[in-house]
């Protein structure tokens, strides 16, 4: 069905709409869309500003309903997307991420994933520390049987996750975390690069300021067994720490959390210790607490002469703790025991977008001190004030039930509605709906093509960039195609050094420079920071270990990081001839000049390569006479019915091709780049369809260099646009889809 864009007087871009109008806006039952963005951000307005009554019965509604709506319409101030879609409506549930407990059991696991499907199903994503498993091989008592470990519940809670629609709006996603104590941490760090499951997960490695003395000082480090509490065995730390580096070097997985930093900063130690986080990693969470999440869009404070306005910014912060707050009051909880521990202590996370909109406007380049400066003096602010705001708030309302006993319980401050007020979460679909960067990372592209409902495609460009090009008399259709090209301006020669220093994208700026933004905005923030770390595709496992380090080094509370393209290591090393130092294939024709076959021999050579996809296995073999390559086949694990039809259609053509003297090069070039909806990686080769898969097996055969931009390049399963991965998550631009795993 054709999705038709709603009506609005609001100064919403197109991209917005469609996103709005696919995954925010009320539809009937035959999917139309029944509600404006007018409707919608009334319908959270009032919504939002209802539990004002419960603290003040003399509570003007309409007035509050009001500062609420003009907050988000203003577009400087957004909530997290499940507030958006939920508020007023029958679900009801606004937050964005919870964590839940498993302890080792089998009751206790089974417990947690029927709590995870429920979230899911209300429109949360979910954490789980898996650390208290005891490790794959221990005993069992009561059954005199052996463990299966951790990883292997895990993919019991990935099935689980694919199950399930959220709200028919949001897709399950995952955090699993084990300590890099526990002995099955080797496991559990390529558990990602080494198998098709557990695509609903992004994985980190909890690491103790223990485990990092040690790899600083190469010193040894025990594991232990979490069911006992014993040491099993002694390990270099310097060889678990390169085995992380190795397998984000390849995939971006694991992350990293850096936990004792985490419960350093934990603001409510007599409730317990935080063992994980919410799946994009920037918000630790006891067991059971829930995160209520929104964003300041800082591109709309910078006054004409370039500085801030930070009387604006201090009125939309009081107004946005205010209405977080009542956020909790207002939510339908999937859990009595959510509802429960989050109202215990009432945490928000106040976060930041349009953060190089805001430097892009101040004349300051991302990569430079200025833009570090700048971060600091900004999100003190805002944290400063929303502390403020808490505290008012828990003058006139009571504080946060489990401020006794609490960071806060002291003299200076005898009120705190909340028990941490900020947090820097990912912003993807709401800095589209915002029209802002996103979050707190560089601009993904100064211009980009954006493919649109009927199948056409746009450029789009940064609106100050397209301005001051116009100024100058510089612009150019041309010039925007040849910037979309790469989304980066850096090589264009007729672009002056002026704008090249101000208009940097995520792909110019080194991972010291990402990470030293990261800090800045880490050293005034309760919670933590997401934010991803780019990595050029020729980059070393070496830098990447030195970003870990320094992420340590610099204070941060985790990190992660994405290699463009994180480019395949060629384990096949069977290579062809050069088709220049072998005779031509004797090429036949038909009487009527049609190319003909050459004929199959009675004996070929070959190989048999496994590819993971994102369907399941894929076995291809590749054959060759004394000619050239002459067949391919292929075989998809148990697979029967259209997908084995497909395959075996797709290899005998290709065989047909090989044989009447196409060049394999002309092959993989046709088939490298299509892309199914559900791309996989095999340690560490993006595959992004059975095809794809084919065509990297062929190539490695043939000693061909696959073009890096069919390589690189992954599109959105729901309209084929680019994905752009930031912030720990692939997000597509033209229709809001986003997948954090």
């Amino acid at each position: 069905m054709e999705l038709e864009l709603p009506r609005t007087s609001l100064p919403l871009s197109n991209n917005a709409l469609v996103v709005l109008a696919r995954r925010y806006l009320k539809k009937d039952e035959l999917g139309q869309v029944i509600e404006t963005p007018e409707d919608m951000f009334h319908r959270v307005a009032k919504c939002i500003a209802k539990p004002d009554k419960k603290y003040d019965k003399n509570a003007d509604l309409k007035a509050i309903e009001k500062r609420f709506y003009k907050l988000m319409t203003s577009f400087k101030f957004m909530p997290n997307s499940p507030t958006l879609m939920n508020a007023g409506r029958v679900l009801g549930q606004l937050s964005a991420c919870f964590v839940l407990p498993i302890d080792d059991s089998i009751e206790s696991i089974f417990e947690a994933v029927k709590h995870t499907a429920m979230i899911h199903k209300s429109g949360g994503g979910t954490g789980f520390s898996f650390s208290r498993i005891r490790p794959e091989g221990d005993i069992v008592k009561t059954t005199h049987g052996v463990a299966s470990g951790p990883i292997s519940f895990m993919t019991i809670f990935d099935v689980a996750t694919e199950t399930i629609k959220q709200g028919g709006t949001r897709r399950g996603a995952n955090m699993g975390i084990l300590r890099v104590d526990h002995p099955d941490i080797e496991k559990f760090i390529k558990c990602k690069t080494q198998t098709d499951r557990l695509n609903n997960f992004n994985i980190s490695v909890a690491l103790s300021e223990r485990f990092m003395a040690a790899v600083r000082d190469g010193e040894s480090f025990p594991l232990i067994n979490p069911r006992t509490g014993l040491e099993v065995r002694r390990i270099p730390a310097d060889q678990v720490f390169s085995e992380i580096v190795q397998a984000a070097w390849e995939s971006g997985e694991p992350g990293i959390i850096f936990i004792d930093r985490i419960n350093k900063s934990n603001p409510t130690p007599h409730l317990g210790e935080i063992e994980s986080t919410n799946p994009c990693g920037e918000q630790p969470l006891l067991p059971y607490e829930s995160c209520n999440l929104g964003s300041i869009n800082l591109g709309k404070f910078v006054k004409e002469d370039g500085s801030l306005d930070f009387q604006d910014l201090k009125e939309v912060i009081w107004d946005a703790v205010h209405f977080l707050d009542n956020v909790i009051d207002a939510n339908k909880f999937p859990l009595k025991e959510i509802e429960k521990m989050t109202k215990k202590t009432r945490k928000i996370g106040l976060g930041v977008m349009g953060f190089a909109d805001m430097l892009i406007a101040m004349k300051i380049p991302y990569n430079s001190p200025d833009a570090e400066e700048v971060a600091r003096k900004v999100m003190k602010f805002i944290d400063e004030e929303s502390k403020k705001a808490s505290a008012e708030l828990g003058k006139k309302r009571g504080n946060f039930p489990a401020y006794e006993g609490s960071i806060w319980d002291s003299p200076q401050t005898p009120y705190m509605r909340n028990a941490t007020t900020t947090t820097i979460a990912p912003t993807g679909t709401i800095s589209i709906i915002a029209g802002a960067s996103s979050g707190i990372e560089p601009l993904f592209a100064i211009s980009y093509i954006r493919k649109v409902l009927d199948g056409s495609e746009l450029i789009e460009a940064h609106p100050q960039f397209v301005k001051e090009m116009r100024e100058r008399g510089l612009y150019s259709q041309k010039l925007m195609e040849e910037i979309a090209s790469t989304g980066s301006i850096q090589d264009i020669d007729e672009i002056p050094d002026e704008i090249k220093r101000v208009y940097v994208t995520s792909m110019d700026v080194t991972p010291e420079a990402h990470i030293a933004i990261q800090a800045a905005f880490q050293e005034y923030t309760d919670n933590a920071v997401s934010k991803t770390i780019n990595f050029p595709e020729d980059a070393t496992v070496e830098d990447v270990k030195t970003a870990y380090m320094l992420a340590w080094q610099k204070g941060l509370k985790g990190l992660t990081i994405y290699r463009y393209g994180s480019r395949p290591v060629q384990v096949l090393n069977l290579k062809s001839k050069k088709k220049e130092e072998q005779p031509a294939a004797e090429v036949q024709e038909t009487s009527n000049g049609k190319i003909a076959p050459r004929p199959r021999p009675r004996r070929t050579h070959g190989i048999t390569e496994r590819v993971r996809t994102g369907c399941g296995n894929l076995y291809v073999t590749i054959n060759w006479d004394d000619d050239d390559f002459c067949e391919v086949f292929a075989q998809m694990g148990k697979a029967g019915g259209c997908a084995a039809c497909q395959i075996e259609a797709e290899t005998r053509l290709i065989s047909l091709a090989l044989r009447s003297g196409v060049s394999p090069k002309a092959i993989i070039k046709q088939l490298s780049g299509i892309r199914c909806p559900s791309p996989s990686w095999d340690e560490g080769k993006q595959v992004l369809s059975c095809p794809d898969g084919v065509a990297k097996v062929l190539a490695a055969a043939a000693d061909i260099e696959i073009d890096k931009k069919e390589q690189n390049i992954m599109n959105c399963p729901d309209c084929g646009a680019t994905l752009d991965f930031e912030e720990g998550c692939a997000l597509c631009r033209s229709c809001g889809f986003s997948k954090c795993s």
